[in-house]
C-alpha cells in the first residue's frame, strides 16, 4: 500500500503561504524526490477564485478575493473550516474527485451527518428536502505533470456569513453549511481532524504518516 504522508499546518494560516508552499512541495512530488503528501489547516480568512469565476460571483463591496490556478469559482477559506491539500500522483481524476467525496461523506458520517453527492456538483451536499440543497463540503483541485494541488475544504464549526458576500461555487440556487449546524452541536477542526487523516487516507486507499511541520521544510530544502 502507498504511503500518504500527513503534515498539519495549523491555524490562521495565511493562505499564500501554504500555496507557496503546495507548491514547492508539488514540484518536488513531480521530480519524485518526495512522496504523496496531504497538508490539513486552518485558513486566515480569504476568498479564493478559481479560473471559472465570473465577475456577479465576486464579493460586491470590493473585498479582496486571491485568484488562484485550481478549477472552480469563488469560495471562502478561514477559521472553523478543515482545508485539505492532497499532493499525489495521480492517473484517473474523476476517480481521485470521487476518493475526496467518499473521504468527506465518511467524516461527516463519522459525526453522524448524512451528506451525498449531487449530480452536476462537486463536493458533498445535504438534500433541501423543499429547500435549497445545502454545501457542506467542496472541492477544487488542479492537476499537473500528473501531480494534485489544492483540494478540499470541509466546514466545521466556520460563520457561514462569509458566504453571503459571494456567489458560493458559482451556486446561487444553492446555501451553505456546516458539520455544526447539522448536527446541533459545535464540532472544532480539532475533533474533526484524526477522523479527517484515517478517511482521507482509506478514500486514496493508502497508509497515513504523520509529519511535523518542521520536518516537511527540511525535506523540502534539502531538495533544493
Amino acid at each position: 500500500m502507498a504511503k500518504l504522508t500527513i503534515v498539519r499546518l495549523g491555524v490562521d494560516v495565511p493562505y499564500e503561504q501554504a500555496w507557496a508552499l503546495q507548491r514547492r512541495v508539488h514540484s518536488h512530488r513531480v521530480a519524485g524526490s518526495l512522496g504523496d503528501t496531504a497538508l490539513l489547516l486552518e485558513h486566515a480568512p480569504v476568498y479564493t477564485a478559481g479560473k471559472r469565476t465570473a465577475a456577479h460571483e465576486r464579493p460586491a463591496d470590493d473585498t479582496p478575493v486571491v485568484d488562484v490556478d485550481r478549477g472552480g469559482r469563488v469560495t471562502w477559506h478561514g477559521p472553523g473550516q478543515l482545508v485539505g491539500y492532497p499532493i499525489m500522483r495521480v492517473g484517473d481524476i474523476g476517480a481521485y474527485v470521487h476518493a475526496l467525496e467518499d473521504a468527506m461523506i465518511q467524516i461527516c458520517a463519522d459525526f453522524g451527518v448524512a451528506v451525498r453527492r449531487i449530480e452536476g456538483r462537486s463536493g458533498v451536499w445535504v438534500p433541501g428536502e423543499g429547500g435549497p440543497d445545502r454545501a457542506l463540503g467542496a472541492i477544487g483541485i488542479r492537476i499537473a505533470g500528473g501531480v494534485t494541488m489544492h483540494g478540499f475544504a470541509l466546514n466545521c464549526a466556520n460563520d457561514l456569513r462569509w458566504f453571503n458576500r459571494i456567489v458560493p461555487c458559482g451556486l446561487a440556487d444553492a446555501a451553505v453549511t456546516s458539520l455544526s449546524q447539522e448536527a446541533g452541536r459545535r464540532i472544532v477542526v480539532d475533533e474533526v481532524m484524526p477522523y479527517a487523516e484515517k478517511r482521507l487516507a482509506e478514500a486514496l486507499e493508502a497508509e497515513p504518516y504523520e509529519m511535523h511541520e518542521e520536518d516537511l521544510l527540511q525535506a523540502v530544502a534539502r531538495q533544493r
